[in-house]
C-alpha cells in the first residue's frame, strides 16, 4: 500500500542529470544554495557538486545570534566533505534592526522574516557569482505548506521538490551525507529550541505514508481513514495542510483580461524559444 523506498542510485542519476540540464540551459553554470547544516541543503549541495563540480557550488551560512552553534558546524562539515566554496553572512544585525521597529513582532513573524531575509541575500549573490538559487524545500514540506513564501520555498531550480523527507533522508544516506546530519531532528533554526516535528505535531515518518496516500495514490481521505493505520481526525488535519497552502505552490493568480493570459492560455515550457 505504501511504497517510498527509492532505487537511490537511479535518482542520485537522474537528480544530477537534472541539475546540470537545467543549470546550464538556462545559461549558467553556477549554483548559489543556502547552507543551514540540515539535510535538505546538505543533500542539494551534494548532487549539485557532483552536477557541476565543487568549484561551481557556493554555499552561504547565515547565522542568526540564536541559532544553534550544531548548526554552523554541521554545514561547515558539508563544506569540507564536498570541497564547495562558501563564505558566511550574518543577519543579526539587518534583524535586530527592522525588529527594534516592531517589538511586538511575535515568533512567526520573525521566523518569516529570516526566511525572507536569508533569501534576498542568496539571491543578490547569485547576481554577484553569475548563479542559479539552488531549491532546498522537499516533497513533504511543500504539500504541508511548511516554509516561507519567498522566503524557504524560493528558488530557481529545485532538486528536492518531488522527495518526501524521508527519501532526502534516504538519498542522503546513500550520497554519504555525515550520519549526524541525517538522523538529526529537523530544525529550520527560526528560534531557540525550535524543531520541526514539535511544530507540526507529528513526525515526519508518520505524514509521509498520508500524503504517499492522498497524493500519489490518490486514496480519498475517507478511504485512507477506512483503512485503520491512522487516526481520522490526522489524515483529515493533513489533508486540510495541503489544501489551504495551495497558494503557496504556483504563481500569483492573474485576472483575466485579455485573449492569452500568462498561466492560462499562454503557457509554454521554461526554455521555450531556445
Amino acid at each position: 500500500m505504501m511504497n517510498l523506498q527509492l532505487n537511490c542510485e537511479t535518482v542520485r542519476k537522474v537528480l544530477i542529470g537534472f541539475i546540470g540540464n537545467e543549470v546550464r540551459k538556462a545559461g549558467f553554470h553556477r549554483v548559489v544554495v543556502g547552507l543551514s547544516g540540515g539535510v535538505d541543503s546538505a543533500l542539494a549541495a551534494s548532487l549539485a557538486a557532483e552536477a557541476l563540480g565543487p568549484e561551481n557550488v557556493w554555499a552561504i551560512l547565515m547565522p542568526y545570534r540564536t541559532s544553534s552553534p550544531a548548526s554552523a558546524e554541521h554545514a561547515t562539515m558539508v563544506v569540507q566533505a564536498l570541497g564547495i566554496q562558501h563564505f558566511a553572512v550574518e543577519i543579526t544585525p539587518m534583524l535586530d534592526a527592522y525588529f527594534a521597529q516592531f517589538p511586538d513582532a511575535d515568533q512567526m513573524r520573525r521566523g518569516n522574516k529570516m526566511a525572507r531575509e536569508r533569501m534576498t541575500i542568496l539571491f543578490d549573490h547569485s547576481a554577484r557569482l553569475g548563479a542559479l538559487v539552488l531549491g532546498t524545500s522537499n516533497k513533504t514540506e511543500l504539500l504541508l505548506g511548511y516554509g516561507t513564501l519567498h522566503g524557504d520555498m524560493a528558488s530557481a531550480v529545485n532538486p528536492l521538490g518531488d522527495l518526501y523527507k524521508t527519501q532526502v533522508r534516504q538519498l542522503s544516506r546513500h550520497l554519504g551525507v555525515p550520519a549526524i546530519i541525517v538522523e538529526k531532528q529537523p530544525s529550520a533554526d527560526l528560534w531557540e529550541g525550535q524543531t520541526d516535528e514539535a511544530e507540526l505535531g507529528f513526525t515526519y515518518e508518520e505524514v509521509d505514508k498520508v500524503l504517499y496516500l492522498l497524493v500519489d495514490q490518490r486514496y480519498e481521505v475517507s478511504e485512507v481513514a477506512a483503512a485503520g493505520l491512522f487516526d481520522e481526525k490526522f489524515v483529515r488535519a493533513v489533508a486540510r495542510r495541503i489544501q489551504t497552502s495551495q497558494y503557496k505552490r504556483r504563481l500569483p493568480v492573474i485576472a483575466k483580461i485579455s485573449s492569452r493570459t500568462i498561466d492560462r492560455d499562454f503557457r509554454y515550457a521554461r526554455d521555450w524559444g531556445r
